[in-house]
């Protein structure tokens, strides 16, 4: 392959055949999930009232590889897998950087983002086990856009939670829900004791993951023919996703390019997880010294200023309990327009390896993330999510280190997500009305001082 060329297409046949886990290869096991009532070590049984059984089994599998069910394949290809890798060579001019910039392309197909590698296995396994119903949340609407069209392709009914302040901003990802036959509230609700309680304090509650997480859950709970579905965070998530990094892997070789940067945004960690941990194997084993750059809002600012310590996945407090990054499950998220990072913690094996240094995090501002969002419009053509502008800045501010030095590294980044559904957030960025959020120590204090003291 000419190194000269801008993309490079799988063919059918290259779409991978099994999930990568990283729980095989990380440095030490993963710290248990905790019984809220005990603080104990708690075994994954009850997580089959909430999870597809054999979901809950890919989450404690320390197997290196899960097989993909030839009919979550046939999905996959359906909906565009594999999916291109291009390099961002007008970005390169832009900034006169000596880097060389590649993005995997996870915006493509109809629901506009990574979300389908998880959300098509999590309603395959749902429709074997005879599952009628799944509730959900969603921050953005990504996931629940990518989780409506698995349900609608498996039949399969859906309540979905959207945290209030997307609900609002974004009205259009919403009718898409609906458009494949999803019901969509405004989270926090009425239709659940959770959402209630937080109303009750505050009528406009612009809502969080964290909220939509507890009033999915206590959906799910309260009516027998119905399960629950989770978009990030939990491992099971993040291995289905390893069909990205997996893809990317055999397209950097076609570009005979090796990253020494291996970039995305986090939120809960599925899209950073899903592009990074296949080449994350290979610096577990000694066999890369790339380094993994993951970015984060400002705003949330759970692996830069939070704690790594236990804390529940959502507010309601009705979860086990995660080791994790954390700004605490109390902590009020700011209603920035990147919906699907507004989380406070992160996924437990993802804070681990930032724990012990085999990647590292950075903060963004919204003004920042949705100038860089600018930036590769105008270069590149390509209208990008808020969530994904952090990635997209993460990679400017390091391909213009490089320009410093004078070093021609290359550097490859998850485009996790499009845009066309968030174009508010452009429209304000360029009416001057962004605003930026970072909390103060006393807000995170004061948010951690609700956290279980575990240990």
């Amino acid at each position: 392959m000419s190194r000269t060329e801008l993309k490079t297409v799988l063919s059918p046949d290259e779409l991978p055949r099994n999930y990568y886990n990283i729980l095989h290869d990380l440095p030490e096991p993963l710290p248990p999930p905790l019984d809220p009532g005990t603080l104990k070590p708690m075994s994954p049984e009850p997580l089959l009232r909430l999870f597809a059984r054999e979901c809950v089994m890919q989450e404690v599998s320390t197997q290196e590889f899960i097989p993909i069910p030839e009919e979550v394949r046939e999905a996959y290809l359906r909906l565009g897998r594999p999916t291109p890798l291009y390099r961002a060579r007008r970005l390169e001019e832009k900034l006169q950087t000596p880097a060389k910039i590649f993005f995997k392309r996870e915006d493509l197909n109809p629901a506009g983002s990574h979300k389908p590698n998880t959300a098509i296995p999590q309603a395959y396994y749902h429709r074997k086990e005879g599952t009628a119903r799944l509730t959900t949340e969603t921050g953005a609407g990504q996931w629940g856009t990518a989780l409506a069209l698995a349900s609608a392709l498996f039949d399969i009914d859906l309540t979905v939670y959207m945290t209030r302040s997307s609900y609002e901003q974004k009205p259009y990802r919403r009718t898409l829900m609906e458009v494949y036959g999803a019901e969509v509230f405004a989270s926090p609700s009425r239709r659940t004791k959770a959402g209630s309680k937080f109303l009750d304090k505050d009528p406009s509650h612009p809502g969080s993951l964290g909220i939509a997480i507890s009033e999915a859950i206590e959906d799910c709970v309260t009516h027998d023919d119905t399960k629950y579905s989770l978009g990030s965070v939990l491992n099971h998530v993040l291995t289905h996703q390893s069909v990205v990094g997996q893809e990317a892997k055999v397209q950097m070789q076609q570009f005979d390019a090796d990253p020494d940067y291996i970039v995305g945004c986090i939120g809960g960690g599925s899209n950073f997880a899903g592009l990074s941990y296949p080449f994350m194997r290979d610096k577990l084993r000694g066999k890369s010294g790339a380094q993994f750059v993951a970015a984060e809002p400002k705003a949330v600012p759970s692996t830069t200023k939070g704690s790594y310590r236990y804390d529940f996945a959502d507010t309601g407090e009705t979860t086990p309990l995660l080791k994790m990054f954390t700004v605490g499950h109390a902590y009020q998220c700011p209603p920035i327009h990147a919906g699907g990072l507004r989380y406070h913690g992160k996924a437990p094996s993802m804070c681990m390896l930032i724990d012990k240094g085999y990647m590292r995090s950075v903060a963004y501002s919204q003004n920042e993330v949705m100038e860089a969002g600018l930036t590769f419009a105008q270069t590149e053509g390509i209208v990008a999510a808020p969530e994904s502008n952090h990635a997209v800045k993460a990679t400017i501010d390091l391909a213009l280190e490089c320009k410093r030095k004078g070093e021609a590294k290359t550097i490859l980044f998850n485009l996790s997500g499009h845009g066309l559904l968030d174009l508010k957030a452009y429209e304000d960025k360029l009416g001057g009305r962004l605003v930026d959020y970072e909390p103060d120590q006393a807000a995170l204090s004061a948010s951690m001082s609700a956290v279980p003291r575990v240990g």
